[in-house]
């Protein structure tokens, strides 16, 4: 992983776009199918957010900025702009910051790409999920299997390489050999960056609904570790390192904003729906757009204030996600000797059975013991 967030004075900027022009089954993101009417409004109501609430990071210092969504590609380039300038207005943001826009294949046109370039994007992620057509119908995405690589392709061709793409596995009607071909597939293109999840089944979803109804079923937790295992054996046969969970990336193409997120980065979530993070602290925005348009930047959200013990826990699973693991050094300056002695005391079994590995004071999961990785964190954490 690296370092880049390290450093304790800096922050990040997420931005949530809720804009979608459809809604695929397994979301549970806050997003609307509103008109264009309401972006203009959205965007306006987004850069007052940023300017009231600058001082949440101190120094104003950014290293990460990140449009996700809900479908940010759906904004105009003049309005991503408006935002990206009121951000340069109200903090210092690095020179080489990590600037990210999700986006959906459907959207990437050599215009569009080259437009994205000159305001500053230098990152995108498209939201692939799969290059099998029957799943993609399934999951109600717009774009197809040749629609994802063309848009893989025009981001390189147009000089923005640093593509990331998503796929997910553990789908229904999804076989093995589907999900090794779209491996396979995603392999073959210029990514320098892939992340790939288990299908998460939130309540309220369209998928839910449709699993509860009978549509369908789950594949067997076997087909997913066999996936995921597959995962993992052609990531590294590519050239990808797995420094995160669900995340790989070529050499220098970590994820700055991800990383930040596990490294307990503060951060600030402008957006309807948004979510933000400050050490001790969590907030979470309103998630509805017409009273986001009129809160004059001062959207109605609800705070969370994290006991020393849940900064413990957040601190240990975040870190336990990663490659690089958890500094028992950092266990023991920010939390004390109780809670390092507890961290040390309930890794000694693992430590012993070779499912953590101790080592220039990072405590890491074995690559073996990664399909167990939620117990082992689970036996390190106060709550």
């Amino acid at each position: 992983m690296t370092d880049s967030n390290k450093a304790s004075d800096k922050g990040m900027i997420y931005i949530h776009v809720p804009f979608c022009v459809s809604r695929c089954i397994y979301c549970d993101f806050y997003s609307t199918t509103q008109t264009d009417e309401w972006k203009d409004q959205y965007v306006r109501a987004v850069c007052q957010e940023l300017v009231t609430r600058a001082d949440e990071i101190p120094s104003h210092a950014i290293s990460s900025i990140y449009f996700g969504g809900g479908t940010p590609s759906r904004l105009r380039v003049d309005q991503i702009n408006a935002i990206l300038e009121q951000i340069h207005e109200q903090y210092i943001v690095d020179t080489d910051a990590e600037i990210t826009l999700e986006a959906n294949p459907d959207d990437i046109t050599s215009a569009l790409v080259r437009d994205l370039r000159s305001i500053g994007i230098n990152r995108v992620s498209l939201g692939v999920q799969s290059f099998d057509d029957q799943v993609l119908r399934m999951l109600n995405r717009r774009h197809d299997a040749l629609g994802a690589i063309h848009a893989v392709e025009t981001l390189a061709k147009e000089g923005l390489d640093n593509v990331s793409i998503d796929l997910i596995y553990g789908l229904p009607r999804q076989t093995e050999q589907m999900f090794s071909a779209d491996l396979d597939k995603a392999f073959s293109l210029p990514i320098r960056h892939l992340s790939s999840y288990a299908l998460s089944v939130e309540p309220g979803t369209a998928i839910s609904r449709m699993l509860q109804r009978g549509d369908f079923a789950l594949p067997t937790e076997e087909t997913s570790v066999n996936e995921y295992e597959r995962l993992m054996k052609m990531a590294q046969l590519s050239g990808f390192e797995h420094y995160e969970i669900s995340n790989f990336a070529l050499p220098g193409y970590h994820s700055r904003h991800n990383s930040g997120y596990w490294n307990c980065t503060p951060y600030i979530g402008v957006g309807p729906g948004a979510h933000s993070f400050h050490g001790n602290l969590r907030r979470y925005n309103l998630p509805d757009l017409a009273h986001y348009v009129k809160s004059a930047g001062q959207p109605s959200h609800e705070m969370e204030s994290l006991s020393i013990d849940e900064q413990y826990d957040e601190l240990v699973f975040t870190s336990l996600r990663t490659q690089r693991g958890l500094s028992v050094g950092r266990v023991l300056s920010k939390f004390g000797k109780e809670r390092y002695d507890y961290l040390m005391k309930s890794a000694t079994p693992h430590l012993h059975s070779g499912r953590l590995i101790l080592a220039d004071g990072y405590l890491r999961i074995s690559k073996e013991s990664i399909m167990i990785s939620d117990d082992i964190m689970s036996d390190l954490m106060m709550g």
